[in-house]
């Protein structure tokens, strides 16, 4: 048996492999549990390895490679199509084994164990936003039913509650008042926690010089050039800046028929990457930014003729392409100079 192609359909327990051999005939169907499957493949002779972009991919892309494999992973929505008739997990490692041959597909870079950790960190503090927002709003609901309003603000809600809590003669229910100081408590240990992963991603931003290089273009912090230099990693899998700006999310996407046109816009690169994006265009027409920046004359005047998220888009459009080109040519930011 000689595996020149092995397609793996990933899972938590149980992984199923289908495996062709250099004239594309099957030679191998196999469904293995956890505690058989790494062994099961590192001992197969060198060969090329499909997976699709999901849970655990990288870990295993990162493995095999090590053992002399070449693995290359998939976003899933390309191997949809090569599915046949019915879906089981039999039918998409068929599939993988077939798309990961194809000679014009797109594969997604394996990230490393540093990438990863830093993304780890992104992900907590956005649960951690999440959370926190989640126990304020439930906080301010159950005081304002006993006619405490607090006033708008994230800021106002330490302040306000502690006043209220503070205050023994306004008649608030002792079973109410002992709640609300658990989630007033709540919400500043989240406080803390937001502040240490905060401190982390700092630290790896100071190391890293690509990321102070990014966070020179205005409108770019510490969370986007972190998430960017991250979650992209090696910027030579994009041939071009419009690549990586479809990649994002911030081109047109086309859904055309019959000659009859359609756009829209896309998010490919995911809800994180193209938020960072779009809000680090937006946050220049902010009144508190920081940075003062004489806008081109060509945004300017796209305000005029097209609604402002149209113009953030196109803004954000263009900084992702300016950081395509810092991060693949190593160059510092140059703003443009008026003429």
């Amino acid at each position: 048996m000689q595996v020149s192609t092995l397609g793996i359909d990933l899972a938590k327990s149980v992984f199923q492999l289908h495996g062709v051999d250099h004239n594309g005939n099957t030679v191998l169907r196999k469904r293995l549990s956890r505690a058989r499957f790494v062994q099961f493949v590192i001992n197969l002779p060198p060969c090329l390895i499909g997976m699709e972009a999901c849970s655990s991919s990288h870990h295993f892309g990162r493995l095999f490679r090590e053992h002399g494999h070449q693995v290359k992973l998939i976003p899933p929505q390309y191997v949809k199509p090569y599915v046949k008739t019915n879906k089981t997990d039999a039918a998409d490692a068929e599939a993988i084994c077939e798309a990961v041959t194809r000679p014009n597909m797109r594969f997604v870079e394996i990230k490393t164990v540093e990438q990863q950790a830093v993304l780890t960190l992104h992900i907590e503090r956005s649960l951690l936003i999440r959370e926190r927002t989640a126990v304020i709003n439930s906080l301010r609901a159950m005081l304002a039913e006993f006619g405490f309003v607090i006033p708008g603000g994230r800021r106002q809600v330490h302040q306000c509650a502690s006043d209220i809590l503070g205050d023994d003669e306004n008649g608030l229910s002792p079973l109410v008042r002992s709640s609300a100081a658990r989630q007033l408590a709540h919400i500043r240990e989240l406080d803390n926690q937001l502040s240490q992963v905060e401190k982390e991603l700092t630290a790896w931003f100071r190391s890293r010089p690509d990321c102070q290089r990014v966070a020179q273009v205005p409108g770019v912090g510490l969370l986007t050039a972190t998430y960017v230099v991250a979650s992209v990693g090696n910027v030579q899998q994009f041939g071009s800046a419009k690549q990586f700006a479809a990649c994002v999310g911030l081109t047109p996407r086309e859904h055309s028929s019959g000659g009859h046109q359609k756009w829209g816009t896309s998010a490919n690169g995911g809800t994180a990457i193209f938020a960072s994006f779009w809000f680090t265009g937006r946050e220049r027409w902010q009144p508190g930014f920081s940075e003062p920046v004489r806008e081109p004359p060509w945004l300017l005047a796209l305000m005029q003729r097209k609604p402002h998220n149209v113009a953030v888009t196109a803004q954000a459009n263009k900084t992702t392409r300016i950081l395509w080109a810092m991060l693949r040519r190593g160059t510092e930011y140059h703003p443009a100079t008026p003429a």
